[in-house]
């Protein structure tokens, strides 16, 4: 039985918006999430406060999605801070193969009648 599943691996990377920078965040800043891992380069920092409002949404940019999504489409967040002008462009930038039993130990069930 085929047990796999495919992945976006993303890039988030720190742009400019209109209103200048109030946090701890510089243009050109990134990390990058493949599979269940964030990496941070070397050097490179990140704000809490815009991580903790980027997280849910990078569960489901990594998934494959309706061309119609806003999920799809949409590419950038705001700092949460309304007074600080950073955005956040979340790339999908490449694709990544998982194996059901590789990531848990719940077995995969199949209705008899699905091909």
């Amino acid at each position: 039985m085929d047990d796999t599943f495919t992945l976006y691996d993303l890039k988030v990377e720190v742009c400019e918006g209109e209103k200048p920078f109030v946090c701890s965040h510089h243009a050109g800043d990134y990390f990058l999430v493949k599979g269940e891992n964030i990496e941070f380069p070397e050097n490179n920092s990140f704000s809490l406060y815009a991580l903790s409002a980027i997280l849910p949404l990078l569960p489901a940019k990594q998934r494959m999605t309706d061309e119609n999504d806003w999920m799809t489409t949409d590419a950038y967040s705001a700092c949460p801070d309304p007074n600080c002008g950073a955005r956040f462009h979340i790339q999908r930038i490449g694709k990544r193969i998982f194996h059901h039993h590789e990531v848990t130990v719940v077995p995969l069930e199949r209705e008899e009648n699905e091909s």
